[in-house]
């Protein structure tokens, strides 16, 4: 990767109470792959760990700064995107009962299409539990995200 996910302090990978990272090659351009990830009204069509997307103002995109709410984990979640650089870089918070995320992604060129990094750092009651109880719980979900996010954004990429 070329870059490194910028941590806000309080969720320093060194502070929080879970951590996840996941990755994986996709055979798009990294704008290929940035359109699919930031259409997060359209999320449920493919990711199956994801439902009620709602974004604050128009449209159906991610952008600087806009607040969302969802649900992933069967958790309804408050977000707002802290960043957002397209198209290789985009983070955001995220707020539930007794959780707060902070969920970061990395989409880097490589030889062939893109390299993406996803990580998510959890603290709260609900995060150490999950730790604890369930611990690849959030690996397995994120890396299904990934694995579908190649499938979509492969066959788009056919398309074009």
């Amino acid at each position: 990767m070329n870059g490194q996910i910028e941590w806000p302090e309080r969720y320093a990978p060194q502070r929080v109470a879970a951590r996840v990272s996941n990755e994986i090659a996709i055979c798009a351009a990294p704008d290929v792959v940035w359109r699919c990830l930031i259409r997060a009204a359209a999320w449920p069509e493919w990711y199956p760990n994801c439902a009620n997307v709602r974004i604050d103002g128009s449209g159906g995109d991610l952008s600087a700064g806009v607040a969302f709410r969802w649900r992933t984990f069967g958790v309804a979640v408050r977000s707002r995107v802290r960043q957002f650089e397209p198209p290789f870089r985009i983070a955001w918070d995220g707020q539930a009962f007794a959780l707060d995320i902070y969920h970061a992604w990395l989409l880097d060129p490589c030889r062939g299409g893109t390299r993406v990094l996803t990580e998510e750092n959890q603290n709260g009651f609900a995060a150490t539990l999950q730790d604890i109880f369930m611990p690849r719980r959030m690996f397995r979900g994120h890396a299904l995200w990934l694995e579908r996010l190649k499938e979509r954004t492969e066959t788009q990429a056919l398309l074009f």
